[in-house]
């Protein structure tokens, strides 16, 4: 027989009250209770309190080792979080274009050492994610937080201030570290300061942020260098930043109940290590060779480092990951269908600029006006999507999702040389609207199945996947698209269209060998989105329970 809830087996005893009777309030598993004396027999009631006004209110019920609770109010806390993950995600793509413009400058070449100026953010972000949730855990969110708004606003006056490269490159790598400890901790601040009826549509909500933050970077950085110079994209983020800075100093209240344990700094080194040369690998792979040295080197490097974590960690006490957490079904599935959905999806933004300036011939500012339908249409549904979470779960709506980008993908890979620009808007929007469906309430599963004295970790781990699923996104289509001759073709068009030398017989043989590595390269990525509809329906009748629980837990 199916075991009653206590819980409402208490509220059924409240509700069912008959004559009031002399009681008093004691105190039972952290919560007010009232012991009501009837003939021969007592029974316990709930105190039905006054719910809180702040978001400390869900957050003294879930209890925990060390649970971090936010006292500000929700929407106070998401405006604060909104300027450091805007500025942390935009700058990692407003850089790229105004590489030229730093080559110039420093007099190098484009596709050398310059590059290093991007790498050195994406690699020392990726590296340190993971431990940035880690140190949430242990000292707090507001000053994990706040040091990461302190590192990226330096970071961002010293890399405007550049008198070298070498330095620019260096003061990124150091800003890379501030936007590290922004991204990773922000879920989990979110986390804590909304309810659970509320999670789904905060997560939602910071989706926005970050897709904006991609998908304007290119535009906004463009306007600044062309206006001012390339050094403005980095000290716009100096007002910002000491915005935000103020306003966590002075409005964001927090109060963590326990430090857990010590830091473990071999771990944290080795974790780095393997991360930091796994990213250099799918960042340089496509342009040196798989087979190349430093790629062999650096990825055989990071798979190392990340065996010899493995061993490290079953012999502190206080480990930098902590791999209990894979151990729950939903954590593991929603982490791993996380990583295939960006896995898939970010060769769209990879990709679809090929197409759009090679295969259509469109200039760029044209290319990154014709994106925009995808970033538009997941702000549009991300909270909604994040809200029918709260009130449903997430499995379906997760797997919905990856379905729908699936077919999406299909969708783009069908694109050809003769497509209209409709064609190329109605199918970003169905791949979209998939993210969309997707990324809110499987990103509120993940939270929601992670103890709180582990939020810190959770959202180290969601922020790491994402990263990693972009770089291997990246690095799988490249190789994809460029082995079939996508790119050789690309080149050809857009050389042979500038000196007027393209022939109508020549032009076609070329525009079906792009649009065959084209459609290739999407239908990779339909099919790892495909799998990731299986690993979103494994979570199953676990998650349906904690949802269940969740909302019973608001109820009283």
């Amino acid at each position: 027989m199916q075991q009653q809830d206590p819980q409402l087996s208490e509220l059924r005893l409240f509700q069912e009250e008959k004559t009031s009777q002399p009681c008093e309030q004691v105190e039972r598993n952290g919560h007010s209770h009232k012991q009501e004396r009837r003939t021969g027999e007592t029974v316990t009631l709930p105190v039905i309190e006054p719910r809180l006004p702040r978001a400390a209110a869900h957050s003294e019920q879930q209890g925990g080792r060390s649970a971090t609770v936010i006292e500000t109010n929700k929407w106070l806390v998401f405006g604060i979080l909104a300027i450091g993950v805007f500025m942390a995600t935009l700058d990692g793509s407003i850089v790229n274009i105004s590489l030229p413009a730093i080559a110039n400058y420093f007099h190098v070449p484009l596709n050398g050492a310059v590059e290093w100026v991007t790498i050195a953010y994406l690699v020392t972000t990726a590296s340190m994610l993971l431990t940035a949730g880690r140190l949430a855990d242990m000292v707090g969110q507001k000053p994990v937080w706040l040091l990461g708004l302190v590192i990226f606003t330096f970071g961002s006056a010293i890399c405007g201030a550049a008198p070298s490269l070498l330095f620019l490159v260096i003061a990124r790598g150091f800003q890379g570290i501030g936007g590290a400890l922004m991204m990773a901790i922000s879920p989990a601040m979110l986390t804590s300061a909304f309810p659970p009826s509320e999670r789904g549509r905060a997560l939602g909500l910071n989706a926005i942020n970050v897709a904006l933050g991609v998908s304007v970077g290119p535009t906004v950085g463009g306007l600044i260098t062309t206006s001012l110079s390339w050094r403005w994209i980095f000290y716009v983020n100096v007002p910002v930043g000491i915005i935000g800075l103020l306003a966590t100093w002075f409005l964001l209240k927090e109060r963590h109940a326990q430090r857990q344990g010590r830091f473990d700094p071999l771990g944290a080194l080795t974790l780095g290590l393997g991360l930091a040369g796994i990213t250099l690998a799918l960042s340089f792979g496509q342009e040196l060779g798989w087979f190349s040295p430093f790629v062999m080197v650096s990825l055989l490097g990071g798979l190392a480092a990340l065996i010899a974590l493995y061993f490290i960690e079953q012999r502190v006490a206080y480990p930098v990951i902590d791999f209990s957490l894979l151990r729950r079904r939903v954590f593991l599935s929603a982490n791993i269908s996380l990583i295939l959905c960006f896995m898939s999806l970010f060769a769209v933004s990879f990709l679809m600029p090929f197409y759009l300036e090679q295969l259509h011939g469109f200039p760029t500012e044209v290319a990154g006006l014709l994106l925009t339908p995808l970033p538009i249409t997941l702000a549009c549904v991300a909270p909604l999507s994040g809200s029918l979470a709260d009130r449903i779960g997430s499995r379906w709506l997760a797997a919905t999702g990856l379905a729908i980008s699936c077919l999406g993908l299909i969708l783009l890979g069908q694109l050809n040389a003769h497509s209209s620009i409709w064609d190329i808007i109605w199918r970003l929007v169905v791949t979209g609207m998939g993210q969309a469906i997707f990324q809110s309430p499987n990103s509120s599963a993940l939270m929601g199945d992670a103890p709180r004295e582990q939020q810190g970790s959770a959202s180290g781990f969601l922020a790491t996947g994402r990263t990693m699923g972009q770089s291997i996104s990246v690095a799988l289509a490249g190789a994809v698209f460029t082995s079939l001759g996508g790119a050789d073709a690309g080149l050809q068009l857009v050389m042979l269209r500038a000196h007027g030398a393209l022939s109508a017989a020549r032009a076609g043989a070329l525009e079906q060998t792009f649009s065959h590595a084209f459609q290739s390269a999407f239908l990779v990525c339909a099919l790892i989105a495909a799998i990731g509809v299986g690993t979103s329906l494994v979570r199953g009748k676990e998650e349906r329970r904690r949802h269940q629980a969740g909302l019973t837990e608001l109820s009283h």
